[in-house]
């Protein structure tokens, strides 16, 4: 993907505000053209790309469905859903906590493998 120039670069070449460059960027997202990306940069969004914004939590809980996983089996580890999800290790831990909270995961203790425990409620929207 290709990454937009820094509010600071269009600020200096166009001679706008940062308020200005800012709310193009907004536009940008709001019409799903760019997307944030860390280190406050900007990117393009390739045209017909769709992307999930549900929360983590839910996402890594559709695993569980989509490999058809039962109850007491080994759930990937937080290593790996980071980069499958291209997030840090410590933002899936917090949503792996949830799932736990929830009752859809069992933990092992540190350095123990992750079970199913029970599989996730999905509501269906009409």
């Amino acid at each position: 993907m290709t990454v937009l120039p820094s509010a600071a670069d269009l600020m200096s070449d166009y001679k706008i505000s940062r308020g200005v460059a800012l709310r193009a960027f907004e536009v940008l997202h709001k019409d799903g053209v760019a997307e944030p990306v860390p280190g406050g940069r900007w990117r393009v969004i390739r045209a017909g790309k769709r992307t999930d914004r549900r929360p983590l939590e839910e996402r890594i809980a559709d695993i569980i469905a989509d490999e058809g996983m039962e109850a007491g089996a080994a759930f990937p580890s937080a290593s790996v859903l980071a980069e499958r999800f291209g997030v840090s290790r410590p933002t899936v831990s917090k949503a792996l906590d949830k799932l736990e909270a929830a009752g859809v995961l069992a933990s092992g203790g540190q350095g123990k493998v992750r079970t199913v425990r029970a599989l996730p409620i999905r509501e269906e929207c009409s």
